[in-house]
């Protein structure tokens, strides 16, 4: 969320960057509404002063003037509850403000590609995608998922079961051990104001499911509850940064994505993640990203496939980041390249929402801490890409070195 103080007096540099992101957010109407609000402050203040004034005098005249000034005082009053009200639902609709290093663009066709690495694999063979790998070994069962949920469910057994939950224990296992994280056990069902501080509320709205009876929301990423973690706290400066990871399912109905990836388990309503959560100092908040995409990066590593990684441009960056990097992995079977991790500085943007600051000193004023998010790394595309990239000719999968300990087995089949 973006000071109202700093819109007022930085409108260009908000305008530009809202225009670069390719947002409609609603800066005129909150220009507007502050005008009108600073205006019915300076009135009230007069008509207070006024009727303080007027309690020293007596007489009919001063009664019933005090009495008129009385009601309009209310009157103005419940007009600027209103527009405070107006006011905090369109701030919340206002995107962050993209950093400097962040390149201008259109769409994600114009993210640049900083690094590739890993070689591809060169086969003796047509790769096969995963959706026909996973019939055949009998691991991914689409008509079933169907049968149970709908389109965009599916069913992972045996192995392929096996395989997925191998993936999450090495991951946070990985981050735990290696990388300095706190793992963190979450509800899958939040309140509505913690949608509100991670961003995700109101402007998305409709890519959430919702308990309407509870007001309860499922969570569309562990991002959601890790950012209220600390809600209208203040940390101390010595407790910075906090590194929390979580695995969670991730519930989205993906209605901006209808049509898309229709085919395997790239893109559902129920997926799993492991999400990687920090909370810094300002100061420090860039340098701890580029941790944050290396930790992610680590995991493409040990597994052995190909992967590059991205600077996404004004365009294609999410809501509430300032810069954010995507990490994909190759899938030779689909012919593509998968995100399968995007990490972004959000800034005090949802620390101003969620009301979450620290004290540089003991003695000094609180400040708002910054957040960081990433996925480390997003199921099922880390499964497609295992199945894809180590497929051999006859039909089954070579395990991955590392996950050998956790799957029990060297070679799917």
């Amino acid at each position: 969320m973006l000071d109202l103080r700093f819109i007022r007096d930085n409108t260009d540099v908000v305008r530009k960057a809202v225009a670069d992101r390719h947002d409609n957010a609603p800066l005129d109407d909150i220009i507007e509404l502050d005008i009108a609000k600073r205006q019915k402050m300076a009135l009230v203040e007069e008509l207070r002063c006024e009727r303080k004034n007027l309690a020293k005098t007596q007489g009919a005249d001063s009664a019933e003037r005090g009495r008129e000034l009385r009601d309009r005082i209310k009157y103005i009053d419940d007009e600027l509850r209103n527009i405070d009200s107006r006011l905090e639902d369109l701030l919340l609709r206002v995107p962050n403000i993209p950093q400097d290093s962040v390149p201008i663009g259109d769409s994600e066709d114009d993210n640049i590609v900083i690094s590739t690495c890993g070689e591809m694999r060169k086969f003796d063979f047509l790769p096969a995608p995963h959706w026909e790998l996973g019939e055949r070994l009998g691991i991914i069962d689409f008509e079933r998922g169907v049968r149970l949920s709908g389109t965009r469910f599916y069913v992972l057994k045996g192995l392929g079961s096996r395989l997925q939950r191998s993936l999450i224990n090495f991951m946070l296992n990985l981050h735990t051990e290696e990388h300095g994280y706190q793992e963190a056990y979450l509800p899958y069902m939040v309140k509505k104001e913690c949608l509100i501080g991670s961003s995700n509320l109101p402007k998305f709205a409709d890519n959430l499911y919702r308990d309407i009876e509870e007001d309860l929301w499922l969570v569309p990423t562990a991002e959601v509850p890790l950012t209220n973690m600390h809600r209208d706290e203040i940390l101390p400066a010595t407790d910075l940064p906090i590194n929390y990871v979580a695995y969670t399912a991730c519930f989205r109905r993906e209605k901006m994505s209808a049509g898309k990836d229709t085919r395997g388990i790239k893109r559902g309503h129920q997926f799993d993640k492991v999400e990687m959560y920090k909370f810094t100092e300002p100061q420090n908040s860039n340098e701890e990203l580029e941790y944050m995409v290396d930790n992610a990066v680590d995991i493409c590593r040990k597994l052995e496939i190909p992967y590059r990684i991205k600077k996404l441009c004004t365009a294609d960056i999410s809501f509430a980041s300032t810069k954010t990097y995507d990490i994909e992995m190759w899938a030779p079977g689909c012919e593509e390249w998968l995100e399968v991790s995007s990490c972004s500085n959000c800034g005090d943007f949802q620390a101003r929402r969620a009301n979450i600051r620290y004290r540089p000193t003991s003695d000094s004023k609180p400040q708002y801490v910054h957040t960081l998010n990433g996925s480390g790394l997003a199921l099922p595309r880390v499964v497609i890409a295992v199945l894809e990239n180590y497929q051999q000719s006859d039909g089954s999968i070579a395990v991955p070195d590392v996950l050998q300990p956790y799957m029990g087995v060297k070679t799917i089949k």
